[in-house]
């Protein structure tokens, strides 16, 4: 078992736009982990609509 892991982890997430309104799209997390369990987020991004990688602080989340 390693002690610190780098592990890119895909789902889908219901996202709030302005311009389209609500619209479901894949968000990837890449989180480092110690032993197994999570300690801080390093990055995460998005699939737009027309296939564009976008950070995730672009967007609004739909709560």
């Amino acid at each position: 078992m390693k002690i610190i892991q780098v592990k890119r982890k895909t789902s889908y997430e219901k996202i709030h736009s302005v311009k389209m309104g609500e619209l479901t799209s894949k968000v990837t997390h890449i989180k480092k982990y110690l032993f197994g369990l999570p300690i801080k987020t390093l990055h995460k991004y998005r699939e737009t609509y027309y296939g564009e990688v976008k950070d995730y602080k672009d967007c609004i989340l739909f709560v």
